[in-house]
Parts: C-alpha cells; structure tokens; sequence
C-alpha cells in the first residue's frame, strides 16, 4: 500500500495562498492536505467540505496519537 504525495507551493511568502499536498495511495486520490499559516485541512476525496485543525490542536493530536520517529 504505497502513498504518493502530490504538492505545489505559492511562489510566495505563504500568506493567504494555501501549500496544497495531492495524497494518492496505490494510484487512486486518497485526498487533499492544505496548509496554511493559522491551521491544515484535510479534503477526503469526492467531499466538498474538509475536517480543519489549528496547530496547537494539530501539535496535540500528533503528540496523542502519532508513533514518535526521528526525522530525516
């Protein structure tokens, strides 16, 4: 079960302009990640609407649930 991650990056200072992240896994869209100063979206595929979290939320959720690594 491979992921592909898919991105493109404003050509900007990211300001209002969102980092859009494509998320494909074994060639179907999985979804979309946007990325933003005040927080990050996640769009599942074929939904209009996404489940948004702002950082600190986002910093404890990973903190709760993700499996520590070293990165790199």
């Amino acid at each position: 079960m491979a992921h592909e991650v898919f991105f493109t990056i404003p050509e900007r200072k990211l300001g209002k302009a969102d980092i859009v992240y494509t998320v494909k896994r074994d060639g179907s869209m999985l979804g979309t990640l946007l990325v933003s100063k005040g927080a990050v979206v996640w769009v599942p595929t074929g939904r209009q609407y996404g489940h948004k979290v702002n950082w600190a939320r986002f910093d404890r959720v990973m903190r709760e649930n993700g499996t520590e690594v070293k990165p790199g």
